[in-house]
């Protein structure tokens, strides 16, 4: 296994895992083994779909919550995890491109939706680490100071309540900052642990290890699941990450994906509080945590668009180098990496998917801000779902179009799948499966051709098919996290070839060895 290039470095843990799903104990569910009838079927078991499936069963609506895999382990499980309506520097960015009105509205339902978390922990006296904090986007380079003058110029336009600093209580020099008040954060898995229960409780159903593969429109619709079993629906939600049914809508022109790293750690200083994003990249964001009732400090950054990295242990290596710089680290105990989608605009796509299918809703695209971008996600698709009014329907329909970012940067990321598609295609590799060590992965020529081979720390060799099921483009090896990844869609896989993240759906070909 490569890593550890300066052996100054602390060492970290051999395998990803993050803090919020190892401090909980996440309840099983089973799979969907039958044909059933609900009022609302929602697909993916996340912070939108279980918050979703919570608010409509309180209403009294009979929903069923279905997911590929377990529930919370996708993205949910593996943010920073920061409640914030602070998206780094984009109000200024929004005001340009949307006015007032609109970015007061995106200002309103993410705040709104901080407000639903600290409410529903409150009232039902939830323990997952719920503090209060202010959040600051900082730099330290004279090039980005105007960038902060800008979003705070923004900020007094919409009313957020704010203000700029120039130092920050970090310990480090910075040249600007700004800061939005009374903003948080939690483990969000607990908090998801008791929404799931109370979904339970209130009638509603659960099932895990169940893909999706589609869905017939019409009133009502009809889920279907690749084991060949029915979800019969009057409404459709689509909460998987990625919209289970790409097809009709063509997200993976309308979507990319990347992937940004999170260490966990022990530090010699103590932290100051606040939560803390770069305003200049590689990213760095800071927070703090208690791992077993001591102060820690979760350290995340260094993103980059899916399957087109380098070495990405280097990812966790350069957010370790910042922590020891920052803080003096005396031990890394966790690491995990996340996903995430954005949109053409950088808006997330919330609603009703189709223009004529009042029935199918979805969310997704909510860049790195999925804590409230989800949950505003889950209230505004509840209100329509029970035909009540939202004045964030119309900033978040996923039908929208807007000439200026859409145009370019529809353009900019096609062109940029275009080329790793060609360039896979025509890349060679002449490592042999036999010079693998073990815990070592790489693509191979086999038999004349490009394939997939990992080699367990058992000693044996997995042999997979590099072509991605999704549109034919070629993975690559990510070796921090032992997964095969698409650069051009985003799709991931297992070193045995089962499908992680979508939009595919079927696990890579196996392949034979010589």
């Amino acid at each position: 296994m490569k890593m550890k290039q300066d052996e100054n470095l602390v060492a970290f843990p051999q395998f990803p895992e993050s803090y919020w799903l190892a401090s909980t104990d996440v309840p099983n569910f089973p799979k969907l083994n039958e044909d059933i009838q609900v009022d609302v079927a929602i697909v993916g078991a996340g912070i939108t779909g279980i918050t979703t499936a919570y608010l409509l069963s309180k209403k009294g609506l009979n929903v069923a919550v279905v997911d590929a895999g377990r529930i919370l382990h996708g993205t949910t499980g593996h943010t920073t995890a920061k409640i914030t309506a602070q998206h780094d520097l984009i109000y200024s960015e929004f005001l340009s491109h949307f006015g007032k009105e609109k970015t007061r509205l995106y200002y309103e339902a993410n705040r709104d939706a901080l407000e639903f978390i600290r409410q529903t922990v409150e009232e039902n006296h939830i323990d997952c680490q719920f503090t209060e904090e202010d959040a600051y986007v900082y730099t330290s380079a004279d090039t980005h100071v105007e960038k902060i003058s800008d979003e705070y110029k923004a900020y007094k336009e919409l009313g957020i309540p704010g203000s700029y600093v120039e130092q920050t209580p970090l310990p480090f020099s910075t040249k600007a900052a700004i800061m939005m008040e009374n903003q948080a954060q939690f483990n969000p898995v607990p908090f998801l642990r008791y929404l799931a229960n109370q979904v339970i409780r209130q009638g509603g159903k659960i099932y895990e290890q169940t893909t999706v593969v589609g869905v017939d429109k019409g009133n009502p619709a009809i889920i279907k699941t690749s084991d060949g079993h029915k979800i019969t629906c009057n409404h459709v939600v689509s909460s998987s990450h990625f919209p289970f049914n790409d097809p009709n809508s063509l997200y993976f022109a309308r979507l990319h994906a990347e992937r940004s790293y999170v260490l966990a750690v022990k530090t010699d200083k103590t932290y100051p509080g606040g939560m803390y994003l770069s305003a200049e990249t590689p990213k760095r964001s800071l927070r703090s945590v208690l791992i077993n009732g001591e102060p820690m400090v979760i350290v995340g950054g260094e993103g980059h668009k899916t399957g087109q990295g380098i070495c990405t242990f280097q990812y966790y290596e350069a957010l370790e180098k910042f922590a020891e710089q920052t803080f003096g680290l005396k031990e890394i105990v966790y690491r995990w990496s996340a996903q995430d989608l954005y949109s053409l605009d950088k808006l997330p796509y919330i609603g009703q998917e189709l223009a004529d299918v009042p029935n199918i809703l979805l969310a997704t695209g909510y860049r790195k801000w999925g804590m409230t971008t989800s949950v505003a996600a889950a209230l505004l698709n509840t209100n329509l779902i029970t035909r009540k009014e939202s004045p964030y329907q119309d900033l978040f329909s996923p039908s929208r179009f807007h000439a200026d970012p859409d145009i370019k940067t529809f353009v900019t990321q096609n062109a940029n799948v275009a080329k790793h598609l060609i360039a896979g295609k025509l890349g060679i590799s002449h490592k042999k499966a036999e010079e693998l060590q073990q815990d070592e992965g790489a693509v191979i020529r086999l038999n004349g051709k490009r394939a997939g081979a990992y080699r367990d720390l058992q000693g044996t060799l997995h042999l997979v098919d590099t072509t991605c099921t999704h549109m034919g483009c070629e993975v690559d090896w990510n070796e921090a996290e032992r997964t095969w990844d698409c650069p051009c869609h985003g799709s991931r896989f297992s070193y045995q070839g089962e499908v992680i993240e979508g939009p595919a759906k079927k696990a890579l070909g196996k392949v034979e060895a010589e």
